[in-house]
């Protein structure tokens, strides 16, 4: 990372509730959610490459450097952008995989908007937000990097103001596979759609929750730990599950009274994203 001209954030989310709406023809489940971002996160470092070489330094066991969203993502830009620019890109892990905070999504959009940023290619966050799309149907929220109320697949975004409270999340040590819940017979898929105005602030629910916890008893375990002081609700398709809290020491206090086998971490929410408030930081200087 020392070597790098620019570090950025790829930080978390949370889905502060996951409502499943219907399925689709072509397999896709149409969903709503809300999306708050959390100033916790995995770091990306970037140098600039005259060579047109896009090469990541940091290897993630079970990944093919080829295969990874950080260099898709890049390649990506770079063909739709023509430049003859490449990058040396380092990645420093913090978040868990298969833990429904958007670990590979938002390293996605960060790559984007990071050598957008450094290759002085000046696309939108419209296009940046389309290609981001391509790589995965969370990528977009990080792209644009503001809370949000989704739809669709999660494409269609309404930003919202929502209350930063602090988060408590714990990490069960399982991936969970998002394509094996969406697919389980008994997942809910007809939960009444509502609108943007009546968005249940702290209420609503995460369909997928049951599911998971039939499949999973670390998380079945981990939302049982956590519902003892503070309601507690699991993120995207799982692994990690969150309670909210007004201060850090509250949520300090839960997290101390926890097994200390569990990994967890206290996070701020955020309705803008780190990676955004340090790129606006960076285009004012």
């Amino acid at each position: 990372m020392h070597d790098a001209q620019l570090i950025l954030p790829a930080p978390a989310k949370l889905n502060l509730f996951l409502h499943i709406n219907g399925r689709r023809t072509d397999g896709y489940h149409e969903l709503q959610t809300l999306f708050q971002f959390l100033d916790h996160g995995d770091q990306l470092g970037f140098r600039r490459r005259d060579d047109g070489v896009v090469r990541l330094h940091s290897q993630i066991p079970g990944v093919p450097h080829d295969s990874n969203l950080i260099v898709r993502a890049a390649r990506q830009l770079q063909a739709r952008s023509g430049t003859a620019l490449g990058a040396d890109i380092w990645l420093d892990k913090q978040l868990p995989m298969g833990g429904g905070i958007g670990g590979g999504s938002s390293d996605a959009a960060t790559t984007l908007l990071g050598l957008n940023h450094l290759w002085h290619l000046e696309w939108s966050e419209n296009c940046l937000a389309e290609l981001g799309l391509e790589l995965g149907a969370d990528v977009p929220v990080f792209v644009r990097g503001r809370a949000a109320f989704a739809e669709g697949v999660g494409e269609r975004l309404t930003p919202v103001t929502l209350s930063e409270p602090w988060f408590l999340v714990l990490v069960p040590q399982v991936s969970v596979s998002t394509a094996e819940i969406f697919s389980d017979p008994e997942l809910t898929r007809n939960t009444p759609a509502i609108t943007v105005r009546s968005l249940p602030e702290g209420g609503g629910h995460n369909d997928c929750q049951p599911v998971v916890e039939r499949h999973y008893a670390e998380v079945r375990n981990a939302l049982n730990l956590l519902n003892k002081f503070v309601p507690a609700r699991m993120t995207g398709t799982g692994a990690c599950v969150f309670g909210s809290f007004p201060n850090r020491s509250d949520a300090d206090k839960v997290s101390r009274q926890l097994p200390a086998t569990l990994p967890r971490f206290i996070a701020r929410g955020c309705n803008r994203s780190p990676v955004h408030q340090q790129l606006e930081t960076l285009a004012r200087k």
